[in-house]
């Protein structure tokens, strides 16, 4: 099974969709099941994972309707706010869904690089065990010394990297990075998404050579059993189609092996998200 790990729906509006700055006008705008399902179909992908993309509970209620509607939506990232007093009920509520599979929050976007390990935070993700919820580290490269001492203090917790953390490809930085991932990667309760590097990269110059570097980096740190592919749909059509994207890494995995293939491309995301 083919298992796309990250990707996004929205109805667009401007106002739930700050992020969205210059030169991303095409993302503004609608983009549904109805848009990717036929991507999936063109490359063999059976199933998807959804990610949140606003702060907002409403977007882990609308992300669990869809999953609800399609059935190769096989689970759902969705967002609660770590700073209410209501968390746990707001927990509680969500996990009664199976389809909700982990929760997010968008640490790179947060004025303070500590906020990984600000203790409401960490408290929140405290409760994330009780209802078998994993957590999608959305990060830069200053914040994974952070994000890896939030790590320590929950082993047991499933942690998975987004976009391989945002080196920026574009200029080539690569150094502080990898020292970073590997730390991390030293922890066995952490996967990686092999996702985003496209938007790291030159959007209208990148190309694939560029980013096998930071693939052979992940491959080494985590090994193929904590690795896992995703296309960061729509946004990563900022720099290329969806077929472009994905094919980076099918055609970077036809070196590897039939077992380490499978992992990447389906099973380590299946594993980790219980799907």
């Amino acid at each position: 099974m083919k298992i796309d790990s990250h990707h996004h729906f929205w109805n667009y509006n401007e106002r739930d969709y700050v992020w969205m700055g210059p030169g991303m006008e095409r993302l503004r705008r609608d983009h549904t099941p109805r848009d990717l399902r036929p991507l999936l179909d063109t490359l063999g992908i059976d199933g998807t994972v959804a990610i949140q993309a606003r702060q907002m509970e409403c977007e882990t209620e609308y992300l669990l309707d869809l999953a609800s509607r399609h059935s190769w939506i096989l689970g759902v990232v969705g967002w609660v706010d770590f700073g209410s007093d209501s968390l746990p009920e707001r927990l509680e509520t969500y996990a009664k869904n199976k389809k909700l599979r982990g929760v997010r929050e968008l640490i790179h976007d947060m004025p303070d690089p500590e906020y990984a390990v600000r203790h409401d935070h960490v408290e929140g993700v405290r409760l994330l065990a009780r209802h078998d919820l994993t957590y999608d580290l959305l990060l830069r490269p200053r914040h994974l010394e952070p994000a890896t001492r939030l790590v320590d203090i929950y082993p047991d917790q499933p942690f998975v990297i987004d976009h391989i953390a945002k080196p920026d490809i574009a200029a080539g930085e690569i150094a502080l990075w990898r020292e970073g991932i590997r730390e991390i990667a030293k922890r066995p309760n952490v996967c990686c998404k092999l996702s985003g590097l496209v938007t790291e990269a030159g959007w209208d110059s990148w190309l694939p050579e560029q980013l096998h570097p930071y693939i052979d980096v992940c491959l080494d740190a985590f090994g193929h059993k904590r690795l896992m592919m995703g296309s960061d749909w729509p946004v990563c059509t900022l720099a290329g189609s969806y077929e472009a994207v994905v094919g980076v890494v099918f055609d970077y995995v036809r070196r590897l092996t039939e077992e380490e293939r499978r992992a990447i491309l389906g099973e380590t995301c299946a594993r980790f998200y219980g799907l």
